[in-house]
């Protein structure tokens, strides 16, 4: 019987938004929730998380402009998370495009946005929705400092800034592009 080899898969990754892209945990493990405790006006105006927009626009041509945000919220959050990208210059500064954002009520969906857009990386603050995804996505990063070593599972990578996560996902490149 002959094995037919599949081609190579092209990459994609995804990545959440809320505390990944805004108001990810310092490294005392403390999170910036303001954008999601404060008025509109402050929330619009939170800081980017460390290192996030420069990695993104790295990563984002090195994985050919196939990446996309992910995020689980209501529709509240969803039109402030758009408006905040705008503001912030987000899709010009990283080349994500504007149509590559998608939200889902529940967590679990993100799963089927993964399977829908072939992702084959994917970042996330929380190891429930990382969780989902294994088995699916190949490459999984648990991102951010609340996390603790004595948690990670075998199928995630921990990684607590956007320093790791570059280095990270920039290794488990090669091979599918």
């Amino acid at each position: 019987m002959k094995h037919h080899h599949q081609p190579p898969r092209t990459a994609v990754l995804g990545i959440d938004i809320g505390r990944v892209i805004i108001g990810a945990a310092d490294p005392t493990g403390h999170a910036d929730t303001s954008f999601l405790s404060s008025s509109d006006e402050d929330a619009l105006t939170t800081p980017p998380c460390e290192g996030a927009f420069e990695t993104i626009a790295e990563l984002c041509d090195a994985f050919q402009g196939n990446v996309w945000l992910v995020s689980k919220c209501g529709p509240r959050i969803q039109s402030l998370t758009r408006r905040w990208l705008a503001r912030q210059r987000f899709h010009e500064l990283t080349g994500v495009a504007e149509r590559r954002v998608l939200f889902c009520a529940r967590r679990p969906e993100k799963r089927d946005h993964c399977a829908r857009i072939e992702a084959t990386h994917f970042v996330d603050d929380r190891l429930d929705v990382l969780r989902h995804l294994a088995g699916l996505v190949p490459h999984l990063y648990w991102f951010g400092h609340q996390t603790t070593e004595s948690e990670r599972p075998p199928w995630a990578e921990r990684t607590p800034a956007w320093t790791d996560a570059r280095k990270a996902i920039l290794s488990d490149l090669p091979g599918f592009l």
